[in-house]
């Protein structure tokens, strides 16, 4: 038996961790699926991590996406 992982995409314009064809928060087809680096943002608002990378909505983010 052959297990497929999922290959999991990421916007290229917010860092969005994104199922499907297009990004829910900046509503762009630009993905990637070269991306390092994983991050969970549960409060935007006292996040240094969340700031630096102007993340205003709770989600997941890869830090690195080319």
């Amino acid at each position: 038996m052959v297990v497929r992982k999922k290959m999991v995409k990421v916007c290229r314009e917010c860092h969005r961790v994104v199922e499907g064809e297009a990004c829910v928060v900046c509503s762009t087809s630009n993905l990637s699926e070269d991306w390092a680096g994983y991050v969970v943002i549960i409060d935007p608002e006292h996040s240094d991590i969340a700031k630096k990378m102007n993340i205003t909505m709770a989600g997941r983010y890869a830090l690195k996406v080319r």
